[in-house]
């Protein structure tokens, strides 16, 4: 989906003044839904006059314009959280997902002159001036070289790569103002991941080369499909590679059950030959990252600027974890979980019976025989209420490794897209499989 052509704010100062813009327009909100709160008899909490609607819909259109970290920060925290944030920060983030608008073409044509000459045109037989797709920190063109070889070029936004620091501290900046951090939890260390990866997602070039390996990687398996290169256009803000036909991943949805379960089995087994194999994963689980072929029944890989390495020790955390969570015990799970990172000591001592409960409803869902279907979501609701009551102690609000973050980012988008597909896999038995035949290789 991609929304009307709005010039991209490129300048440092045209991105304060937004920024400042959005605070305004959000204080005016907050004031005048307090005003109408108190007028009602109510004593409202600053978290309340936030989000509101109104509130909501601001900062998701104002996001969407600026684009760059603060749009890719947004979509980064809602997918791996959407079933836990409140509703109305959930709409700030679907939006943000959903929405972006694309450059006009006269900014375009400027961006593509400086990056490859003024007779850029002449390279093609035909360059589609709207994109077919607009994200957050660029969009998408369709282009025909003379040859006939359809292609996809992803063009930066301006002032994109620029702004990313800024960016970055200014929506730290309105979360903490929002109360929706405490003070005392120190997140320093994953804005500055996220800064460190925004810049990696900038380079081009360095996605070009992620690209390539990935091709490398599935090369010869009918499964997947990874676009090929086109390295003589692929500048650090311009990335060319072939057009690859396929319709959305959510189409899927309407398709038979069997379709829908294969195709669901082999992304989650692609995630553990990423996790466990190749010691890389592209941590952007992003809907729109796949795509669907129905004529081949084959999957379409795009997007790999989020791809980065898995450190040895975030692999071995994981497959402790799932060790733990095959033999059923709790209390091994439980110290798997603290010793990865995942949960904090002080959250797993205060709040132990909490944390049992809801390992109980997690080891009672994955271990049972035969498939797991993820369209049943009622375990949800019951996690979530566990975990909201131990969110209200901020005390013991824990900011996991950064590396778990991102990989967990990624198996959390996977299960969210198996649920949107009501896939039935039997993951137990994948998992079992890896983690088992593991052990029996060591011992050998």
């Amino acid at each position: 989906m991609t929304g009307g052509g709005r010039a991209v704010p490129s300048g440092r100062i045209a991105r304060v003044s937004a920024f400042g813009r959005l605070a305004g327009g959000v204080a005016g909100g907050v004031v005048a839904e307090g005003a109408r709160r108190l007028a009602n008899g109510e004593r409202p909490r600053m978290g309340d006059l936030l989000l509101t609607p109104a509130n909501a819909t601001r900062v998701a259109d104002q996001l969407a314009n600026l684009r760059g970290a603060a749009m890719k920060l947004g979509q980064m925290v809602s997918m791996d959280a959407g079933d836990m944030l409140p509703p109305e920060l959930t709409q700030i983030l679907a939006r943000l997902r959903d929405n972006a608008h694309h450059m006009p073409p006269k900014q375009l044509d400027a961006v593509l002159a400086r990056e490859w000459g003024q007779g850029w045109r002449r390279r093609f037989a035909h360059f589609q001036a709207h994109p077919i797709a607009a994200a957050s920190i660029g969009q998408v063109h369709r282009a025909r070289l003379p040859d006939g070889r359809e292609l996809a070029i992803k063009v930066q936004y301006p002032g994109v790569k620029e702004s990313i620091d800024a960016d970055v501290d200014n929506v730290a900046t309105l979360l903490r103002v929002s109360g929706l951090l405490p003070r005392e939890l120190d997140i320093k260390p994953l804005l500055e991941e996220a800064k460190r990866q925004l810049h990696e997602e900038a380079d081009y070039r360095r996605e070009g080369a992620m690209l390539t390996r990935y091709g490398e990687l599935l090369a010869g398996e009918d499964g997947f499909v990874v676009p090929k290169l086109e390295p003589s256009l692929t500048t650090e803000r311009v990335l060319a590679m072939d057009f690859v036909a396929g319709v959305p991943i959510e189409t899927l949805e309407d398709g038979d059950q069997t379709v829908r379960d294969a195709a669901m089995a082999r992304l989650i087994a692609l995630v553990l030959r990423e996790l466990f194999d190749w010691g890389l994963m592209q941590t952007d689980p992003n809907f729109a990252n796949y795509r669907w072929q129905p004529e081949t029944g084959r999957l379409v890989l795009l997007d790999f600027g989020a791809a980065r390495g898995v450190p040895a020790e975030t692999s071995a955390g994981y497959r402790r974890l799932l060790a733990a969570g095959l033999s059923g015990n709790r209390d091994a799970v439980r110290e798997a979980a603290v010793a990865a990172g995942f949960m904090g000591e002080a959250a797993a001592t205060a709040h132990r019976a909490l944390v049992d409960r809801m390992i109980d409803v997690i080891l009672s869902e994955l271990n049972q025989p035969g498939v797991f279907d993820f369209g049943d979501r009622a375990f949800v609701g019951v996690l979530r209420e566990q975990a909201i009551d131990m969110a209200r102690d901020r005390s013991t609000w824990h900011v996991p490794p950064i590396d778990t973050l991102f990989v967990q980012r990624k198996i959390s988008g996977t299960a969210l897209l198996a649920a949107r597909l009501k896939a039935r896999v039997d993951i137990r038995a994948m998992v079992a499989a890896r983690i088992e035949g593991e052990g029996a290789a060591a011992v050998a």
